[in-house]
């Protein structure tokens, strides 16, 4: 008999934190019991990547052109490394359940000299090409093409509109050219533009006052009479054409809307040339008049009749707020200002629940059909994030927020869906993800861009966090960067507890099956090996596979929801309790002294991460909007944990003559007149210049050969600052500005306040003074440790 050493599923090296596997815990060795388990405060939890792809220093097999083998029902857990194998008698023993299988006739060569890739040991991590590609195992011909339908919202003005034109342009141009292609826009009407009828301009309108169903759109659509899958039931003669290897009842509606690029690219490119403001008359003292809802009831429906199950995307490019019909944010009365976060607090947003009773309507549509919500709003004004957030997330889709269509923020990111090569962004359709544990492991839920399918299952535990009650969810979309967060429970069985019936190690398994952006569908195995250990007697172990940054991260997820779902939650004091009872739990000290505390360099960082969350615009919504909060929210809950920690604790890097780039201190005190600090905080991109660089700038010293080397210090940050942004989505804000300037408050937002005005006589020349009353993170530390001693 034989295995794969557990040793080997260990964490990887810092060069790539999320490992081979796309997977980091916050807790890398589990407590064997519930309560061991709730005394390590920070919950049990993974974040895992599902279409990450792999780092090229990785020796990842290249994807496999078979199917993968199950265990037997009920477990279903797949073939996997840590599998123990009988090569004589052709069996093998699943690592999750104990159960014994059999190998099936195609693996009668199998022995120890000649193991399928998916037993290597270092291939926990295994893809395999199970359909959709032709001469693949299952294929059912050439795979279906991406279907982008274009939603463009024309209550804006002409500067915009131009702006919104010049966008599409360019992202028609790098579409594949059998990409299928539709467009919808919308104004105080919603008009469907019939891409297939090119001798003139066919528009089917919509009114935009009230809601829709699927059944009358299909009728007005002339799709009528859809069948129990979807389809419109067309009559279709005996071996006629297919279009892209669909369902031949669906090509006509695909013939008339939805057109390969290479068919339709001159009719699309003249409606954008003819296309105008929405020309409804606006009275003064009113907003347009702006039907959001209704043409997002439309786009979903024509997908849903045309292309039921196959990937497609809805990209929403929204100008303002939803004035009328379904999906109604704000009336159209500019005396009626959109709602803030004290009015949804106070109950007093007469809309908002209404238009989030709509969109989780059109979510579960769209995860029905298997399709995507992707929103660009692009206003100075709010335009309903808040409300479409359930659709957008629950659906996979991408969401950017920017003041403008002509921002650098939306062109740019824009641009970036439609890209190849290495700024592409994966984009993946279809997904669904499945877990599979050991037996004392239950599942709590999952917080990220997935719905439940609501298949219950041994595995489901009975505390629920986020989407539960399940061991199966849905993701119509993800990317390479789509992270989800899943939460554990350990639940022992009577006889897993007794002494010589344990397993040392736990075993947790993801299957994500999703449609590739080649259109493959493939199934992705990821398998990963921890230790259980007694978390009364041996905390040693318990903190040595503790991951701070992860846990931070999960916390921020966590209390982001726990913020959405209970009215009276009070994030901060919750923070602040779980980071005592944690320091008294895994801190080294003396009781009642405090200068005997001190912690792990595990939990080093923790404190910090938990102060620059506390005052983060997560727990913070003062001065922010709902839908910039639901923006945050959305990126926190769906990027990975590097990019995740950048939002909650920015990083600083100095640029000077005396020394190479190097990171500083989140400090007003790292404020220097003669330094450049460049700060990453993932939404914006700071550079900030000391006083006496601003002044040289200005006096142009660095256009004068004898200062090249001035020239080049200004330079530098500016390098750095596009490396990083060419490798983000959404692209963030550059911001570019000098000390005591108007926008120095993007950077002193950011900074830990150890100088403020109350301590302005100890501050150094050439620094600078935060004006405010929060507390600093040296009064907090010591806070923090007189309070641990005494638990």
């Amino acid at each position: 008999m034989s295995a794969a050493d557990p040793s080997a599923a260990a964490p990887a090296a810092a060069a790539d934190p999320d490992g081979p596997d796309a997977v980091r815990l916050t807790w890398n060795a589990w407590p064997r019991s519930k309560v061991e388990a709730s005394r390590c405060v920070v919950p049990l939890a993974a974040t895992v990547s599902p279409a990450r792809v792999p780092d090229r220093s990785t020796a990842a097999p290249p994807p496999l052109p078979y199917l993968p083998l199950r265990c037997k029902p009920p477990c279903s857990a797949l073939l996997n490394p840590f599998a123990r194998v009988d090569f004589a008698a052709k069996i093998w023993i699943c690592p999750l359940c104990f159960s014994r299988n059999h190998f099936p006739p195609h693996y009668a060569a199998i022995s120890e000299s000649n193991v399928p890739a998916e037993l290597f040991p270092q291939c926990s991590t295994v893809e395999y090409i199970v359909g959709g590609a032709p001469g693949a195992p299952g294929a059912a011909g050439a795979p279906p093409p991406p279907v982008f339908l274009f939603v463009i919202d024309t209550c804006v003005i002409e500067e915009e509109l131009e702006y919104v034109k010049m966008a599409m342009r360019k992202a028609v141009a790098l579409l594949p050219e059998h990409a299928l292609v539709g467009l919808v826009t919308f104004g105080t009407q919603v008009h469907l533009h019939e891409l297939g009828f090119s001798d003139l301009s066919k528009i089917y309108v919509f009114r935009g006052t009230k809601e829709i169903s699927k059944e009358q759109i299909l009728d007005q659509l002339g799709l009528t009479g859809a069948g129990r899958s979807g389809f419109p039931k067309i009559p279709q003669q005996p071996g006629g054409p297919q279009v892209n290897g669909m369902h031949p009842a669906a090509t006509a509606g695909v013939n008339r809307f939805l057109l390969p690029v290479s068919e339709c690219e001159c009719t699309l490119s003249t409606l954008l040339d003819e296309l105008q403001s929405d020309q409804w008359p606006v009275e003064a003292g009113n907003r347009a008049m702006r039907c959001t809802g209704v043409a997002l009831s439309v786009a979903a429906g024509l997908l849903g009749a045309c292309m039921p199950g196959t990937g497609a995307r809805i990209i929403a490019l929204l100008g303002g707020p939803c004035t009328e019909g379904p999906g109604m944010i704000v009336s159209k009365d500019l005396s009626e200002p959109v709602r803030s976060h004290k009015d949804l607090d106070k109950d007093a947003a007469p809309h908002f629940q209404k238009a989030v009773k709509f969109y989780d309507g059109l979510a579960k549509q769209l995860v029905s059909q298997g399709h995507v919500l992707d929103v660009f709003a692009s206003a100075l004004d709010q335009v309903g994030l808040a409300e479409m957030k359930v659709a957008i997330e629950r659906t996979g889709g991408l969401v950017v927020l920017s003041e403008s269509f002509g921002h650098s923020v939306f062109k740019d990111s824009f641009k970036r869906i439609f890209e190849g090569g290495e700024q592409s962004l994966g984009l993946s359709f279809n997904g669904t993800i499945e877990i599979n544990c050991s037996k004392d492991i239950k599942v709590q839920g999952i917080i990220g861009p997935c719905t439940s399918l609501e298949k219950k299952g041994a595995v489901c535990a009975d505390t629920v966090v986020g989407q539960g009650n399940t061991t199966a969810w849905k993701m119509c979309g993800l990317d390479r960067n789509t992270s989800l967060t899943v939460f554990f429970d350990v639940s022992p069985s009577e006889r897993s507890s007794q002494p010589g019936h344990q397993n040392p190690h736990l075993y947790i398994q993801f299957v994500t099956s999703y449609q590739h952006p080649e259109g493959q569908m493939r199934i992705r195995v990821t398998t990963i090996c921890r230790k259980w250990v007694d978390g009364s007697t041996n905390t040693e172990e318990l903190v040595e596979g503790f991951d701070q940054e992860t846990a931070a991260v999960v916390l921020a997820r966590y209390i982001s929801l726990k913020m959405e779902m209970e009215e009276e939650f009070d994030a901060t004091r919750w923070l602040d309790r779980s980071l005592i009872r944690l320091c008294s739990r895994f801190g080294d000290y003396r009781k009642d002294d405090p200068s005997s505390f001190s912690l792990h360099s595990n939990f080093s960082l923790f404190p910090q991460f938990m102060f620059n969350l506390r005052r983060s615009q997560f727990v913070q919504v003062f001065n922010n909007s709902p839908d910039e909060t639901a923006y945050f929210r959305m990126l926190l809950n769906r990027e990975s944990v590097t990019n995740s920690v950048a939002m909650i604790q920015p990083s600083l890097i100095s640029f000077s003559f005396d020394s190479p780039p190097s990171p500083v201190f989140l400090d007003v005190a790292s404020i220097a007149a003669d330094r450049i600090l460049l700060l990453d905080a993932y939404f914006s991109v700071v550079i900030f210049h000391g006083m006496t660089i601003a002044q040289w700038r200005n006096m142009g010293y660095q256009n004068q050969p004898e200062h090249e080397q001035f020239a080049q210090l200004l330079q530098s940050p500016h390098e750095e600052a596009q490396m990083i942004i060419k490798g983000r989505f959404p692209v963030p804000r550059l911001v570019v500005c000098d000390q005591h300037g108007s926008q120095a408050r993007f950077l002193l937002a950011k900074l830990n306040p150890s100088a403020t005005y109350n301590s302005a006589h100890d501050v150094a020349p050439g620094s600078d003074i935060i004006f405010t009353d929060d507390v600093s993170f040296q009064v907090f530390c010591e806070h923090l440790q007189r309070l641990a001693v005494q638990s």
